[in-house]
């Protein structure tokens, strides 16, 4: 349905009515005949049923993009032109447009929608065992059910879980290129963590998985037992604001701080680049009246598996574009 029509300005207002829009909403407004639920709050339209739709987003598994709102759905899916997808979504013209009111419809609990597991983790074993991290740390993820192999695309998953050891993360990573990506109805609240055995007064947080497991095996090099401590990942690049005062700590942090009040020293091993250097800025400034901050950055390398890899004396497995929120 793309169109040949002139550049038409669209109001603000109308934009915006168009954007706020989600896509299970118009669903059930407008295509109530082409929504399929799969399971609790995930659906999936009938038309496409690997385009999933979960927790205000949607994204269409086979062809590999997706998107938040009906507008994005109206213009990468069914590929109607701009103005059209806003005229279809606000029933006006800019001309004579007015608010539509439609009924919001409550939220429901997040539900993580896991990819099928493979029968085994050979290909992720050799994956992470390729970034030097230690085998027996490896089996016992897997044995505890916070690292396993898609079967669909055989990536690695890297599984966040509550107070009640109940997954409620995942976070999808590929054992070739750079494909990355939360599996749906992740709540980044529960990050890929590895937690002390006995009661402890300090945290250790990471960017990545990768970072932390890096760590973990460096622990386990020169003899230190990574159980002792609470081990955290940040689900990737935490970005403060530009003004460090306006900038809230990641919600992963602030629901494990919470957890466990007896924190007191809070370490960051954080990227060596901009980003990572920015985040530890100001994670030192939010957090320095109420913990013990100390910044432990990688000593060689960008991150903590550079370092691991440098310490091992491997090279890094060449794979393409990979970035930082990927590891």
């Amino acid at each position: 349905m793309k169109s040949n029509r002139p550049y038409v300005q669209i109001a603000p207002e109308v934009l915006e009515q168009a954007r706020q829009m989600d896509l299970l909403t118009y669903l059930q407004h407008y295509e109530p005949g082409n929504l399929k639920r799969v399971a609790g709050n995930v659906y999936c339209t009938r038309e496409h049923d690997s385009l999933k739709i979960s927790n205000g987003k949607w994204y269409w598994w086979s062809r590999g993009f997706g998107g938040i709102s009906a507008l994005d759905y109206l213009i990468k899916v069914k590929d109607y032109g701009f103005v059209e997808a806003v005229e279809t979504l606000t029933g006006q013209t800019k001309a004579d447009w007015k608010p539509i009111s439609i009924t919001p419809i409550t939220d429901e609990p997040k539900t993580l929608l896991l990819p099928p597991k493979n029968k085994n983790c050979d290909r992720v074993t050799t994956y992470l065992f390729g970034r030097g991290i230690d085998y027996s740390l490896i089996r016992e993820c897997i044995a505890d059910g916070i690292i396993f192999e898609s079967a669909d695309y055989h990536n690695a998953v890297f599984i966040g879980k509550d107070e009640n050891g109940v997954p409620k993360y995942a976070a999808c990573r590929g054992t070739t290129g750079d494909f990355k990506r939360d599996a749906s109805g992740s709540d980044k609240r529960y990050s890929f963590r590895i937690l002390a055995k006995e009661p402890c007064e300090s945290v250790h947080l990471f960017e990545a998985a990768i970072d932390l497991l890096s760590y973990a095996t460096y622990l386990k090099c020169t003899g230190k037992d990574y159980h002792r401590g609470n081990l955290l990942s940040l689900s990737g690049v935490y970005q403060p604001k530009k003004e460090i005062k306006d900038s809230r700590l990641p919600i992963a942090l602030t629901t494990f701080l919470k957890a466990n009040p007896q924190i007191k020293t809070i370490y960051l091993h954080l990227d060596m680049d901009r980003a990572g250097r920015l985040c530890t800025a100001a994670l030192k400034e939010l957090l320095k009246n109420e913990y013990k901050i100390v910044d432990s950055p990688p000593p060689v390398g960008k991150d903590f598996n550079d370092f691991l890899l440098s310490y091992l004396g491997m090279e890094r497995p060449k794979s393409s574009r990979e970035r930082s929120d990927a590891r």
